[in-house]
C-alpha cells in the first residue's frame, strides 16, 4: 500500500463518520465507498473496515437488510425534533425548492443571452460589416444608374415582336425540315446507295452536321 492510501485508510474512521453524521441517512459500504473514493481516496476495504470499527465501538448503527449491511448515525445524540419543527422543515424544504427553480430557470435564461451575444459579431466586426454592405450597395446604386441612363433599351412591344418572329421562324425551319425529309426519304426508297452517299453527291447539309437543334415549339 503507498503511503497516500496508507493515510488516507487510517483516517477513515474520522471521514466515515463525520459523512454519516452530516448525511444521517442510511448507507451500504459501497455507498459510502462511490460517494467519497474519488474527494478521499478511500479503498473499498479501508471504508468497509473503518464502518465495522465504528459499528463497534457504537458510533454508528449496524443494521442487516438481507445480505446487504446498512450503516447509519447513532440516532441518540440528534435532538427530538417536534412535529410542527417537522412542519416547519418541510415548508422551508418547499420554499427553498421554489428558489432553487427559479434560480436555474434564471439561469437557463442567462445561459441562452450568453450564448446569443457569444455568436453574434463583436462591434468592430459590425462595424466593418457595415462598411462593406455600404460598398456594396454604391455599387448597385452605380449599376441602377446606367441601366436607367442607357438609350438603347428595349421596349415591351420591340421585346414582344421578337418573340413573335422567333417562334414563327422557328415553325417554317421546322416545316421545311420536315418536308427536306419527306422527299429525301421518298427518292431514297429507289435510290441504289446509301443515303450518306446520296447527301454527299446532292450537297445536302443537315442540321446535326453543324451540331445546330431546332428549338423547341
Amino acid at each position: 500500500m503507498s503511503k497516500g492510501r496508507a493515510e488516507a485508510a487510517a483516517g477513515a474512521p474520522g471521514i466515515l463518520l463525520r459523512y454519516l453524521q452530516e448525511q444521517n441517512r442510511p448507507y451500504s459500504a459501497q455507498d459510502v465507498f462511490g460517494n467519497l473514493q474519488r474527494e478521499h481516496g478511500l479503498g473499498k476495504t479501508a471504508v468497509v473496515k473503518a464502518l465495522e470499527q465504528l459499528a463497534q465501538q457504537g458510533k454508528i448503527k449496524e443494521k442487516m437488510y438481507g445480505k446487504q449491511k446498512i450503516y447509519f448515525a447513532d440516532q441518540d445524540q440528534f435532538d427530538m425534533v417536534s412535529d410542527a419543527d417537522l412542519q416547519g422543515l418541510d415548508a422551508k424544504i418547499v420554499a427553498l425548492t421554489a428558489t432553487v427553480q427559479g434560480l436555474q430557470q434564471s439561469c437557463r435564461h442567462m445561459e441562452a443571452e450568453l450564448k446569443e451575444l457569444t455568436s453574434a459579431l463583436t462591434t468592430p466586426e459590425m462595424q466593418k460589416e457595415i462598411q462593406e454592405l455600404k460598398k456594396e450597395c454604391a455599387g448597385y446604386n452605380e449599376r441602377l444608374r446606367n441601366i436607367k441612363a442607357a438609350t438603347n433599351h428595349v421596349t415591351p412591344e420591340e421585346k414582344e415582336q421578337v418573340y413573335r418572329e422567333r417562334q414563327k421562324y422557328c415553325k417554317e425551319w421546322r416545316k421545311r425540315k420536315r418536308m427536306a425529309t419527306e422527299l429525301c426519304d421518298a427518292i431514297l426508297e429507289g435510290y441504289p446507295k446509301s443515303k450518306k452517299q446520296f447527301f454527299e453527291e446532292v450537297g445536302i447539309e443537315t442540321d446535326e452536321d453543324y451540331n445546330v437543334k431546332l428549338p423547341d415549339p
